[in-house]
């Protein structure tokens, strides 16, 4: 079981003051480059502080947003290559159908990897519905683009020899040669992010890690989807270390500091939906099946956790949502939803989001790492994941 510390590098001082959106359209006058300096360092010091606390690193990538300054998930990881000694390093995700160079893209993962000392897993995701128009892309046929571009890059991080010419549908290169070649061979250990059943299924073919994020509990159908692929394709049990859930993760010493994180924290969730209308589901972003499942269940936007309206602290964590609380309290919040989705091993946790100062992030990190991660290991060690998956 691996515990991964991530955050979204907001620069959350901005969200009052902007009327409207805070993705895409806000002009970036509320964008204080002073301030952009002491938040970009603040954040990779929590990496680092994760690092020597034994947390693995997740980083991810958005463009024009308050919400999320990272623009380059490589960049940052290019960062904590060299200055992080033990932890994994996961970009989840690079938006390869955003991108109009795959071969650049390749060129830094295997760069990455080579400081790193092997250390990088890889993460290939189609982009945000909200940014394509950053890109100047159409959302349609966005996902023969991805494709494309992921198949393009595993043929360049895997080949060995001489170089090689791609001649394919939206992009072609006439002398393929990367330098250096990525240090894990044949490549660096694959992610892929699935909010379906069918996604799950393709990531279990490919063999890749399989992450979900706020899925809440149609999470157990995603990751029974996938064992099931799995074991159909390559004739064994999925391991456990090929799921991996993100939800929100805050503790504290008492439930009185606890209550104080956690609406900090909530102010994420909050900011979150402040996206252009025109740009929630652009038209041919979302398959056909998908947009019409939307319309039959009513879903508004893109960002439904399934709870009730004005959800408790227990409804965020039965839902999957927001795990927050004492040691005692996330060590049975995180047991519970194990158990409810058939386990998992790759923990992913969004351990900074709002308001929440460096000081209180750094505390919350410390607790989990010494209070609650060490017995989550030993439970699921002992056959709590079994225990669920029978169940």
């Amino acid at each position: 079981m691996r515990f991964w510390h991530f955050c979204e590098q907001s620069m959350h001082t901005a969200w009052a003051k902007i009327d409207g959106p805070t993705k895409v359209t806000v002009p970036n006058s509320f964008c204080d480059p002073k301030l952009a300096h002491e938040f970009y360092n603040r954040y990779l010091d929590e990496w680092m502080i994760a690092d020597e606390l034994g947390y693995d690193i997740m980083v991810n990538e958005h463009h024009a947003s308050a919400n999320c300054m990272s623009s380059s998930c490589t960049l940052t990881l290019a960062i904590l290559a060299r200055q992080t000694k033990n932890a994994r390093l996961v970009a989840l995700g690079i938006p390869i159908a955003n991108r109009t160079d795959p071969y650049r893209v390749a060129e830094e993962i295997a760069m990455i990897d080579v400081i790193s000392g092997g250390r990088f897993e890889v993460g290939l995701v189609k982009a945000s519905p909200f940014e394509l128009v950053l890109s100047n892309q159409n959302p349609t046929r966005i996902m023969e683009r991805f494709w494309e571009g992921h198949d393009f890059v595993v043929k360049a991080l895997t080949h060995v020899g001489a170089p090689f010419s791609w001649e394919g549908e939206f992009y072609q290169y006439r002398n393929v040669n990367l330098w250096p070649r990525p240090l894990q061979q044949p490549l660096p250990p694959m992610w892929m992010t699935c909010s379906s059943e069918k996604n799950a299924r393709i990531a279990a073919r490919l063999g890749y890690v399989c992450a979900t994020f706020f899925n809440g509990p149609k999470t157990k159908q995603l990751f029974d989807s996938y064992k099931d692929e799995f074991l159909k394709v390559h004739g064994k049990p999925a391991p456990a270390d090929r799921l991996g859930y993100l939800a929100i993760s805050v503790c504290g010493h008492n439930d009185a500091q606890v209550e104080e994180r956690y609406n900090k924290v909530k102010t994420y969730l909050d900011t979150q939906p402040r996206t252009p209308k025109g740009w929630i589901n652009p038209p041919g972003y979302e398959s056909v099946e998908l947009n019409a499942g939307a319309l039959k269940s009513g879903k508004k936007g893109r960002i439904n956790f399934g709870l009730p309206e004005n959800p408790t602290r227990q409804d965020m964590a039965e839902g999957g949502i927001f795990f927050a609380g004492t040691p005692d309290q996330l060590y049975k919040q995180y047991l519970d939803f194990q158990r409810k989705v058939g386990g998992y091993g790759q923990v992913l946790m969004l351990g900074q989001a709002g308001y929440l100062d460096h000081a209180e992030t750094v505390d919350s990190m410390t607790l989990f790492a010494k209070e609650v991660a060490p017995r989550l290991r030993e439970a699921v060690k002992n056959g709590v994941e079994a225990e669920a998956v029978a169940a």
